[in-house]
């Protein structure tokens, strides 16, 4: 993997025209770490679409510069590489507000300690993949990556948002059933532990998101079809100060896989998911087990 870099003022840019070969991967720079993980500021997510395109426009670039600020820029580079060096393997102690590399690192040891048979139902979205999509990032990009995670053989498919700096999940039930369907309703599930914020503010984005997704898989569905997928918002539990959201959302997404049931209706809704799902112990206890992953 390589990234274009040039020299300007003793200080190294992200280049758009000159190249030169950089290894991410023994570079210091990024701590020696795979550069999906690095998605929290703006030069990782540059890298992260550059992986997946031969180049960035340069209005899309300096968008990315000017929304995502790096969020790692307060750690020397010198003690972060050799601690690093130290434990490659470990996963840092969870924060109290996540960004999206301590997310995804978290969100992927803990699917991974769900058996074969647990994940074969469900999907997961990657957690910058909405994001990019609203900003008009590379849409047809990130389509064609939804579109290999075969979303519509799956009953649920979970779709981690991070917007205005809270996390929220999205999770599709049925989507690859029919809209008549009664016993396996196509139906979305937005889970929230910030209620006062109004969690449906985006539901016009998450609608036109939704219309998106089928219209590249060449599904018959119209606007007038998607428009009519309920669009659910339990009262779930709620956090308990302002730098709870990631934790909550992937304790959601534990407790969702947990439990949900073979055939998602209306008629049982809202099932587990009440003011009542769990108490703050539990989640406690859920982010002391976050914690062991990485000893």
């Amino acid at each position: 993997m390589s990234l274009a870099l040039q020299r300007s003022t003793g200080k190294r840019k992200l280049g758009l025209a000159q190249t030169a070969a950089v290894d991410l991967d023994s570079d210091p720079k990024y701590n020696g770490d795979p550069i999906s993980k690095h998605r929290t500021c703006w030069m990782h997510v540059a890298v992260y679409l550059r992986a997946r395109e031969q180049r960035i426009p340069k209005k899309m670039f300096l968008d990315i510069k000017s929304s995502a600020p790096c969020l790692l820029g307060n750690f020397p580079r010198g003690a972060r590489s050799k601690r690093r060096a130290k434990c490659k393997s470990r996963i840092s102690k969870p924060k109290k507000k996540l960004d999206t590399e301590t997310f995804d690192r978290y969100l992927e040891a803990l699917w991974s300690s769900f058996s074969e048979c647990k994940r074969t139902s469900f999907a997961c979205l990657d957690s910058l993949w909405f994001a990019l999509y609203m900003k008009g990032f590379s849409q047809e990009k990130v389509l064609s990556w939804i579109k290999r995670k075969q979303i519509f053989s799956k009953k649920y498919v979970f779709v981690p948002i991070v917007c205005w700096s809270h996390w929220s999940l999205l999770i599709f039930c049925h989507f690859g059933e029919s809209m008549q369907s009664k016993t396996r309703t196509p139906c979305m599930l937005l889970l929230d532990s910030l209620e006062m914020a109004d969690p449906r503010r985006l539901e016009p984005d998450i609608r036109k998101f939704v219309l998106d997704v089928y219209r590249a898989e060449g599904r018959p569905e119209n606007k007038e079809m998607i428009r009519r997928i309920p669009l659910l918002v339990p009262k779930v539990p709620q956090q308990r100060d302002g730098e709870e959201c990631g934790n909550f959302v992937l304790y959601y997404m534990n407790l969702f896989l947990e439990g949900a049931p073979e055939n998602f209706s209306i008629e049982g809704y809202p099932y587990f998911m009440k003011k009542d799902w769990f108490d703050p112990k539990g989640l406690d206890h859920f982010c002391e087990r976050l914690k062991s992953f990485g000893k």
